[in-house]
């Protein structure tokens, strides 16, 4: 009684409720206080308790104001604490000063812009526009096409770079090692190259910078074109074709080795939804990766004040332990966080991965030399003990660059990338960004919902010389074309014979071919009388062949009205389909590439397919039914053996 008396007296204090507590110790919890929010609303880590994370939110077009997220500390007291004369709200997404904009004029003028607000740009008498000349404030923060740039042709040996909008820049000269210096107005965050330098080449080294608010974020669609992974069947050469250009490609080849090291952050400043997603998000990725020919070696961790091992990547060397992708994929479902997520050390993250990969340079000796290495971490940066990851990375690029053995003068930039997805509420962009390394493209992405990243990894595979690849597929794409990306190989077939018409379902085998059912055609149908539809585009049948056993009225006299074996046909295009990422053949049984895709080793035979694809005696199967413009996944059971 007396504690709760206690508690209740002091609960009156306007930022202060605290418990006197056995042993003489004072327990103290936050209030709810002056900390909500209009327009919007919060979230708790741990309800009011010490170090709980509030989190706020608001709907699309607005972002939290003055704070995004505060934490309770030990005496009570919320960290930012919350002011009288600035209380919290809903503010519209304001998108950087775009009138810094030099020997030109942006309209409208104004003193700050926001979400769809519209600009025009125009350059000055004699002066070039490149970039964009109208541009638009997006939800996001940013503005959406280029950098308008007015220029004129000075005989420079580098082109005017330009000043993003919310910046300023230090430097007008553009000839051989010229350098500009790039900074952020008002409460603005500098994200990319502070400096470039003009080169010989007449490219700027580093990359654009941007200015970027608290709220700003990068879509997957821009992240999917900066990180511009190519995550091939081969991890041949590792360069990009220009990296001025484009971002940095991952490329895999059967004579090299790939190993990735994923760190997912769990500590209390990321929510568990999040957690969650960056675990689901990671599976997607195994999955996506899976699909092709060469498997790379994972070392994946979580990580908040202790590091918590999912796979190593030392059980790859050990011949006597297959590691299987079902095996790791289980091991993330399963893990919970719990209390495990006290505390953030992104030192002790670098620490392991520097380790395994010393371990690994001892065993492997001086093949370590064309292992590309890549470490992928989510994490919002705010770690609070341990100390500086900084060290640990440069202890990494020392060893995977070879400075301390100078040998040659050759760069080996590129064999390390070091991706960061910033994810959480609130994130530390300065510390985080020291840690993104790589050569060409961005390796530093700031990321508003970490399921964004679903559709990323779809978006930044590059398939070109995979494209022919049968079974590989989007799963988990919601775009407007998601019907095929998720189902690239069906086709639609129409037989017109005079009035009568009749609409049927197929699947692209090869550039050539359109596998379908037999029972879509009847007797007197001609070639002429049939097209096929994929991907939009109409394409002319130059022959049809139905399986010759195929008789639907076979065993009528057993009282089977309708019979459907045999019930396949094969149609012959008059030009070949284009193969492409939604356009790709399925597999067929029986051949070379299903074996590919199932990964079989060398050559096998159908019984060793049949083996893989049929282990139960009941199986599930799938097909696919067609709604209108939809095109929908069904399933069926299929009893084999002994229980048919």
């Amino acid at each position: 009684m007396f504690k709760m008396e206690f508690s209740l007296r002091w609960i009156w204090l306007p930022a202060l409720s605290c418990l006197l507590c056995m042993g003489g110790e004072v327990y103290c919890i936050c209030t709810e206080e002056k900390v909500q929010m209009d327009g919007g609303n919060y979230t708790l880590t741990k309800q009011l308790e010490t170090s709980s994370l509030m989190i706020y939110r608001c709907p699309e077009d607005y972002y939290p104001y003055p704070s995004m997220t505060r934490v309770c500390q030990a005496n009570g007291f919320w960290r930012p604490q919350p002011k009288i004369f600035l209380p919290q709200r809903c503010r519209v997404v304001e998108c950087p000063d775009p009138t810094v904009l030099k020997y030109g004029t942006v309209d409208p003028p104004q003193e700050r812009y926001f979400v769809h607000d519209e600009t025009t740009y125009e350059c000055y008498s004699g002066y070039a526009m490149r970039g964009s000349a109208r541009r638009t404030c997006l939800p996001n923060g940013k503005w959406n096409g280029s950098t308008p740039i007015c220029s004129r042709d000075s005989g420079a040996n580098c082109a005017d770079p330009g000043i993003p909008a919310g910046a300023s820049r230090a430097g007008n000269i553009f000839e051989i090692d010229d350098k500009v210096k790039y900074s952020c107005n008002s409460n603005l965050i500098l994200i990319g190259s502070k400096e470039r330098v003009c080169q010989e080449n007449g490219q700027w080294t580093g990359r654009e910078p941007a200015c970027y608010y608290k709220h700003t974020y990068d879509t997957s669609l821009e992240v999917s074109q900066a990180f511009g992974s190519a995550i091939k069947g081969s991890l041949t050469e590792l360069e990009s074709t220009d990296d001025t250009q484009e971002g940095r490609k991952i490329k895999m080849s059967k004579n090299g080795i790939l190993d990735i090291y994923i760190g997912v952050d769990i500590s209390e400043s990321i929510e568990p939804e999040e957690v969650k997603k960056a675990i689901n998000t990671t599976i997607k990725l195994l999955k996506k990766i899976s699909t092709f020919t060469v498997s790379p070696n994972y070392e994946i961790v979580f990580f908040s004040s202790e590091v918590y091992e999912i796979v190593s990547i030392l059980d790859f060397f050990n011949a006597e332990r297959k590691i299987e992708l079902k095996t790791i994929i289980e091991d993330l479902e399963k893990f919970e966080v719990n209390d495990r997520n006290t505390g953030t050390n992104l030192e002790q993250v670098f620490r392991r991965f520097l380790d395994r990969m010393s371990i690994i340079k001892l065993r492997v000796g001086e093949q370590f030399k064309e292992r590309q290495h890549v470490v992928i971490l989510f994490t919002d940066g705010r770690f609070n003990m341990g100390g500086s990851p900084e060290p640990n990375l440069e202890k990494i690029k020392q060893m995977v660059y070879m400075n301390h053995t100078g040998q040659g003068t050759e760069s080996r930039d590129k064999y390390l990338d070091v991706y960061v997805f910033a994810i959480g509420a609130e994130i530390f962009d300065d510390d985080l960004q020291r840690l993104a390394v790589g050569t060409g493209g961005t390796h530093y992405f700031r990321m508003k919902k970490i399921s964004h990243l679903e559709d990323t990894f779809d978006q930044i595979i590059d398939e070109e010389e995979l494209k022919g690849l049968c079974g590989l597929h989007a799963v988990y794409d919601q775009s407007e074309d998601a019907n095929r990306k998720n189902f690239p190989w069906w086709a639609s077939v129409d037989i017109q014979r005079g009035s009568s018409s009749k609409k049927c379902m197929g699947s692209l085998v090869t550039p050539q071919f359109i596998l379908t059912a037999a029972h879509c055609f009847t007797r007197g149908d001609l070639p002429e009388h049939v097209t096929v539809k994929i991907n939009n585009k109409v394409k002319f049948v130059k022959d049809f062949t139905i399986h010759p056993q195929y008789n639907n009225s076979a065993r009528v006299d057993q009282g089977v009205k309708e019979f459907y074996d045999y019930d396949v046909a094969l149609i012959q295009l008059k030009k070949d389909i284009q193969i492409s990422n939604i356009s790709r053949p399925i597999c067929i049984p029986c051949t070379q590439e299903t074996s590919d895709a199932l990964k079989l080793a060398g050559v096998s035979t159908c019984q060793d397919q049949e083996d893989l694809l049929f282990k139960n005696q009941l199986e599930r199967l799938n097909f696919l039914n067609k709604k209108g413009r939809t095109i929908v996944q069904k399933e069926v059971h299929a009893k084999l053996g002994d229980s048919q």
